[in-house]
């Protein structure tokens, strides 16, 4: 079973007993949350459920694992002959969740 939920303010696929990494979440480490904006579901019968736009009374239950940061991405700017140069860096703060339960409604 699977299902696409906005999670974040990002789409991902998700199914049960499987941990993702997402933008992080205002949620506190070892707490459970819900996600309601589910857009499909997919059993492992064939039956598809599709939402217009979201499926009525589907939730993703998911607990919060850990906050943690992505690998640093380097931003390297140059223009060439005039002299200038500028490195930065950045690291994108995520939350690791795993995903309990998909209920239909």
């Amino acid at each position: 079973m699977y299902a696409i939920v906005e999670i974040a303010g990002q789409q991902f696929k998700v199914s049960e007993n499987r941990r993702i990494y997402v933008n992080r979440l205002e949620a506190e480490e070892d707490e459970t949350i819900e996600f309601e904006k589910v857009f499909l579901v997919d059993n492992e019968e064939g039956d598809i459920k599709v939402g217009t736009p979201i499926v009525e009374g589907a939730k993703i239950e998911a607990k919060v694992l850990a906050h943690l940061k992505a690998e640093k991405i380097i931003v390297f700017k140059k223009k060439r002959r005039k002299g200038f140069q500028k490195k930065n860096g950045h690291r994108q703060a995520l939350s690791q969740i795993l995903i309990e339960k998909i209920q239909i409604g």
